[in-house]
């Protein structure tokens, strides 16, 4: 790597605030083409010649272009076919303006790579230059299943990759993954679509807070009535399932007071489950409330859902049915953990002082849930009838 001067070596270490990587991925008979678009200032630790005021010596760049493909790209994107990762080798690279537009299509983008490169003399800053690279590399088959695992995350402060896959039989799949998504299936099967979001449900009924809680204060006075129970929660699984299978097919306001309107929601269906805990001695019935409250959760377990549905591919439905199976048995798991829990305490204390001090600690946290939400729907502003 050549110092061209001691600022532009400073520069180079600075990290980019917001990067977007631009990928576009196409199987094509006996190999893989990968083409890549990545914005130069990402490529940290190499430092480009410059000319005049910090204008990219387009002619001497070559070989610290290739470095910072092979450093920050080839190294770190992951191309499997099946389970093997294939072995990416760069073809290609290349410097361009950033006003180029040739990284809309993949044909005009490999025919990008096949131009002639940026003039010498070219007063291109090198900070609004651009990286293209194009690496390929074997395979089996055009046919096979093609996984992507893009390692990015350390080239900006936030970085979002935009990929496009061109699938044999002429699908396209596209894909906004932020930093290091894990390993992506670029056409999924549908079991590949079911195991990724049966796994997402599970995780976040086990990551919700709310979810949780309001789920405690629904089963405590219920914990020796397995019928009630089980009637109590098949009915707030009926009413989540409704909501957040109607939401992902857009049966649900966009507008951007919905999401916190819902929020709100979820922590006063928390509050008024521990008040009737505390209020009523006597447990009642619980199903319409728990289907009506699910109602609710269900659009809030559709939030999570929004930025992941991309990866079901052609299977929606499924990946829908999955997700809702995997909150199922994160519920099943808690309920298998807090009802002998209960059952154990309550030897000791006093079932009603128990329930009491339980739906007390629960709606004192929902309450200032509540308060903290309610505020944040007020910023979006209410009628004067409303306020």
């Amino acid at each position: 790597m050549v110092a061209a001067s001691p600022e532009p070596a400073l520069r180079a270490h600075e990290v980019p605030s917001d990067v977007t990587v631009r990928m576009l991925v196409r199987p094509e008979g006996d190999r893989v083409r990968l083409l890549v678009r990545v914005p130069l200032e990402a490529m940290q630790d190499v430092t480009f010649p410059t000319v005049g005021p910090g204008y990219l010596d387009v002619p001497r760049a070559g070989p610290q272009l290739r470095d910072a493909a092979q450093l920050w790209l080839a190294d770190n994107l992951e191309l499997y076919e099946g389970e093997r990762r294939l072995p990416l080798a760069i073809v290609n690279v290349r410097a361009s303006i950033p006003s180029d537009r040739s990284f809309a299509e993949y044909d005009s983008a490999l025919a990008h790579f096949r131009a002639p490169p940026l003039p010498a003399g070219l007063d291109l800053p090198w900070q609004q230059a651009l990286l293209d690279v194009e690496l390929e590399a074997p395979i089996e088959s055009a046919s096979s299943l093609f996984s992507l695992r893009a390692r990015t995350e350390r080239l900006g402060m936030r970085v979002v990759n935009a990929v496009r896959f061109i699938g044999a039989t002429g699908v396209e799949r596209v894909f906004q993954i932020e930093g290091d998504g894990g390993v992506v299936a670029l056409d999924p099967r549908w079991h590949q679509s079911m195991l990724r979001f049966l796994a997402q449900g599970f995780e976040h009924i086990l990551d919700g807070a709310d979810h949780l809680l309001f789920l405690l204060c629904l089963v405590v006075p219920f914990r020796r009535q397995l019928r009630a129970l089980v009637w109590i929660v098949t009915a707030f699984t009926a009413g989540h399932s409704v909501t957040l299978i109607g939401a992902a097919y857009g049966l649900a306001p966009m507008a951007l007071w919905f999401p916190p309107l819902v929020e709100t929601l979820i922590a006063l269906s928390i509050v008024y489950m521990a008040v009737e805990n505390v209020v009523f001695s006597t447990p009642r019935a619980r199903w319409p409330i728990a289907f009506g409250f699910g109602l609710v959760h269900g659009f809030g377990f559709s939030f999570a859902l929004q930025s992941t549905l991309q990866f079901a591919g052609d299977h929606v439905l499924t990946s829908l049915l999955s997700f809702n199976v995997g909150i199922e048995l994160g519920q099943l798991l808690v309920l298998v953990v807090i009802v002998p829990a209960l059952n154990v305490v309550f030897r000791y204390v006093d079932a009603r002082v128990g329930g009491i001090v339980i739906a007390v600690i629960v709606g004192h946290t929902a309450w200032h849930w509540l308060l903290e939400r309610f505020a944040a729907l007020r910023a979006f502003g209410f009628p004067p009838w409303l306020d």
